[in-house]
């Protein structure tokens, strides 16, 4: 678990930072909630930090630690959920980006592994109406493209949690966090209009919905490699010259 925290020291960063044309910071946003059976209360932390790794790996960024805890009320009702509210999560992640433009990192890619922290947009388009450049990642459009691409069956609507996609990741990235069970846990609620309402706990007993059974270490690499191709747009976007790519927002569906 050591390579969730980046090694760097402070000359390691300013190295980095001499040889590109603006510093950008790469935020993973996780969570600690409820996964089912055979998936850890950390798994959005993981999923996120493996996206994270993967794209330092492939660009010249400022990997910062990870949020562990953030917006999971919708998973209340099973043990070990522990959320922060919205306002709170707004208040750390621009107080992080704000402290980095202190230290010279005028840029900031926020990862998030939660599809839950939707504040997260907000944070986003406030941060980039006022002229910082800060991104949200992926999108539900670099999910698509990495989820056709790594040879996953199920669809991003099917696939909402503890599913195909996660337990790819996880597989890949972190295989020892898999407890058995995941090979025999599919369930599908593709109808969850009153989630908001009624929480996961009104679509399922388990805490899964998705298809899990369906995951592979092949499709975990596959995707981290495709979310990582596609970071090169937003990396490009921030680092531009042009201040007009500051206002430019992103959405996601983490």
């Amino acid at each position: 678990m050591s390579d969730l925290v980046p090694a760097d020291t402070t000359e390691d960063v300013r190295t980095r930072g001499a040889g590109v044309s603006r510093q950008v910071a790469v935020l993973p946003v996780g969570s600690f909630e409820q996964h089912g059976a055979f998936l850890p209360l950390a798994t959005d932390t993981l999923v996120a930090c493996a996206v994270a790794r993967e794209i330092a790996g492939a660009y010249p960024v400022h990997l910062l630690p990870p949020v562990t805890i953030s917006c999971s009320h919708e998973h209340a009702a099973w043990p070990g959920t522990v959320s922060i509210s919205s306002v709170t999560l707004h208040a750390v992640v621009r107080d992080i980006a704000a402290s980095l433009r202190r230290s010279g990192v005028e840029a900031l890619v926020v990862v998030n592994g939660h599809g839950g922290n939707y504040v997260l947009g907000n944070v986003v388009q406030e941060s980039s109406a006022r002229g910082e450049r800060m991104a949200l990642f992926p999108a539900a459009e670099d999910w698509e493209e990495a989820r056709e691409r790594a040879g996953v069956v199920t669809s991003l609507l099917t696939d909402m949690h503890a599913g195909e996609i996660e337990t790819s990741i996880l597989l890949h990235a972190h295989p020892e966090m898999l407890r058995p069970g995941y090979e025999t846990s599919d369930f599908v609620a593709d109808d969850r209009r009153h989630l908001l309402t009624l929480g996961m706990s009104g679509y399922t007993d388990s805490g899964v919905i998705g298809r899990p059974s369906l995951g592979s270490v092949e499709k975990g690499k596959e995707l981290l490699a495709s979310l990582a191709d596609s970071f090169g747009a937003y990396f490009s976007m921030l680092t531009s010259a042009d201040d007009g790519a500051a206002s430019t927002s992103d959405g996601a569906d983490g």
